[in-house]
């Protein structure tokens, strides 16, 4: 068994910086809201991301927007850096203390604090539970569509910061979409109030947007306004079976270039009807690939909306289109799939989860690729998701940790096929620190620089959740990379999360 690479470390506060942020914490907030004990601070150093835990040296669990401006205050002073964290379901290593510091917990903040029928908004505090305020607003008549399949563990405080999606978002968009106006505590404890609660507004620049999905690196939320709509009287649930996943790729294309609009369009190719299998959802051993479709709306619509779902996935090549006969039948079904994570984290010892997009009609393209690139590394993958907006989870599983080498190829080959075919390294969950070394090979050196300055003009001491998103290495050395083609690797490579799998989507 050879070794495992190793992750890299950042320089953590001094023991005196430490005692002095302590101190100013007690003083501020009282004993009883602040976690120092080696124990205790333990149960803050991880996330569901591959990235290894690391303990921070303090924890503030935060009750109010009062408790976190004291917080930030005193790691202003003290200048030790600041990790905001909502529920720890993030899959990017964002809630990750890579750096020591404070943790500033905000999942006992889980207030909704009102649900207008009339003005169709929620205003809820960060650690309110999704699936808490999903129950909320349905019970209401009213819809928050964002559905990310973490849903019943994750809070809206780590949505926000992620822009977090879902299988819904093909229909309805991601979380930005949703948030209309914040309530958020900058390092040095100023409050801001951005957006509003209308549906239309243009006042000044769209702050708020660049709020949310920044994965708290620029403020920390203490109240979001969030945008609802009338929820839909009807849902049908169809599954589509395909001899093979190259089939189930030509039926997404098919079904968006005829111009249906299903609020659910999720791939799976045959080693996940594996999984999904094993948990005992009877699938045709045909199939070799599976959609499942959902469309909503009127019932009368709902029916047409099916009726034309079937037709185009069967000219495409399906071997068959069921429908769910009822609820329970449907939330099986979801069940199975929002559990594909753990599922597959069990199938080996070590598991990467990559949230890649390329346009929907390189879907194919993309499942060639990924067949490709795991027959010639050796590496097995396993491709689902999202596919109605082009956002599939590509999972890398291995055992044996001398397969590291060829891991990285995986990687970096996938990584460069999904840029050739002008996609994004991420649809849903950040880059945090699993793909900061990557950033340079979408965007470019200019855009960095402009987002640096974004960072510091918030965050001049560089303290609010540092060592995320952007690239370690210097754009410099990441460009002469790219243009002497070196490698197979991309730039800083060797920082990549390889670790034990605990929990990627």
């Amino acid at each position: 068994m050879g070794e495992m690479r190793q992750h890299p470390t950042f320089p953590r506060p001094s023991a005196s910086a430490i005692d002095k942020a302590r101190r100013l914490l007690e003083r501020a907030l009282g004993p009883s809201k602040v976690i120092t004990s080696a124990d205790g601070c333990a149960a803050y150093a991880g996330d569901e991301s591959d990235q290894p835990p690391v303990s921070p040296d303090a924890v503030v669990l935060a009750s109010s927007a009062a408790d976190i401006e004291k917080a930030v205050r005193a790691a202003s002073e003290a200048e030790v850096p600041v990790v905001p964290r909502a529920a720890g379901s993030g899959k990017s290593g964002g809630a990750v203390p890579v750096g020591g510091g404070i943790v500033i917990a905000t999942i006992g903040m889980n207030s909704i604090k009102e649900i207008s029928r009339e003005e169709q908004i929620a205003v809820v505090e960060p650690g309110v539970i999704l699936a808490d305020l999903h129950a909320a607003v349905e019970a209401e008549g009213l819809f928050y569509p964002p559905d990310p399949n973490s849903l019943k563990m994750c809070a809206l405080g780590g949505n926000i910061a992620e822009n977090a999606a879902g299988p819904r978002a093909f229909k309805y968009g991601v979380t930005r979409e949703y948030v209309l106006g914040l309530d958020a505590i900058l390092i040095d404890g100023t409050r801001l109030r951005t957006g509003r609660r209308t549906v239309k507004g243009v006042t000044g620049y769209d702050v708020t947007a660049l709020l949310v999905g920044s994965e708290g690196t620029l403020a920390i939320t203490t109240e979001a306004t969030l945008r609802l709509i009338a929820k839909p009287p009807s849902v049908m649930t169809l599954l589509c079976l395909f001899p093979d996943v190259r089939a189930s790729g030509r039926a997404v294309s098919a079904l968006v270039a005829a111009g249906v609009v299903p609020r659910c369009l999720e791939l799976l190719d045959r080693p996940t009807l594996d999984a999904v299998r094993a948990r005992g959802v009877g699938v045709d051993e045909r199939a070799g690939a599976m959609l499942i479709i959902e469309v909503d709306g009127e019932p009368a619509d709902c029916e047409v909306q099916a009726e034309r779902v079937g037709e185009v996935c069967m000219d495409a090549g399906a071997l068959d289109v069921l429908v769910a006969q009822d609820e329970a039948q449907r939330e099986r079904l979801w069940e199975a799939r929002r559990q594909l994570s753990p599922t597959t984290r069990a199938m080996a010892r070590y598991k990467i989860s990559e949230d890649v997009v390329v346009p929907r009609d390189k879907i194919p393209a993309l499942l060639d690729e990924v067949a490709e690139i795991s027959a010639a590394t050796g590496v097995r993958m396993l491709t689902y998701g999202h596919a109605g907006d082009g956002n599939l989870h590509v999972n890398l599983l291995w055992n044996d940790p001398d397969l590291v080498p060829q891991v990285e190829t995986a990687l970096s080959r996938l990584f460069r096929a999904v840029i050739g075919m002008r996609g994004t390294l991420s649809g849903e969950h950040g880059i945090g620190t699993s793909k900061a070394d990557f950033l340079a090979l979408e965007q470019s050196p200019e855009l960095i620089a402009i987002e640096r300055k974004i960072k510091a003009l918030f965050d001049p001491k560089g303290l609010l959740n540092p060592h995320k998103i952007f690239p370690r290495r210097t754009l410099e050395a990441a460009e002469r990379g790219e243009r002497d083609g070196g490698a197979e690797r991309a730039p800083g490579f060797p920082t990549h999360v390889v670790a034990p799998s605990h929990g990627a989507c």
